[in-house]
């Protein structure tokens, strides 16, 4: 099994809040850095995305990628690579908790690109996109809230 990255944060808002931003696909490129375009291509019986394309631009690495989305109750959303132009695979998951009068959010992210790179670099990557998520994910909660 491959290995994965994993980072946490405690946002001041209710676990539906939280949600309610991840879930809000349209408004990722408004928030994450490297998201341009998101479209929910298909959802699931409640509404929710069952599967997203995402247009991403994160520098060197450029990629036009399909994900698809399993919802388990209020708290946890993951997702799978459908399809790819850069990767080869891609599995990552957010998990809610309250805490306080917050919400811890765990993120974890395993990635693995078609081309050959170190494991070290890779999980360094993993680790970069998951702070940069997290901490967008935090201020676009945050800042809506007030």
């Amino acid at each position: 099994m491959a290995e994965h990255t994993s980072s946490s944060i405690t946002i001041e808002a209710a676990p539906a809040e939280v949600m309610g931003v991840i879930a809000d696909f349209a408004r990722y490129p408004d928030w994450t850095g490297e998201v341009k375009e998101a479209e929910v291509l298909a959802t699931d019986e409640q509404g929710r995305a069952k599967q997203v394309r995402l247009v991403m631009d994160a520098g060197a690495i450029k990629d036009d990628q399909t994900l698809g989305y399993t919802w388990t109750g209020d708290d946890e959303v993951s997702w799978t690579l459908v399809k790819s132009q850069m990767l080869r695979s891609l599995d990552g998951s957010y998990l809610l908790k309250p805490a306080g009068s917050g919400t811890e959010v765990t993120y974890r992210l395993t990635v693995d690109v078609k081309i050959p790179m170190l494991g070290m670099i890779k999980r360094k990557a993993e680790k970069v996109i998951i702070d940069r998520a997290l901490a967008g994910l935090k201020q676009r909660v945050e800042t809506s809230k007030a």
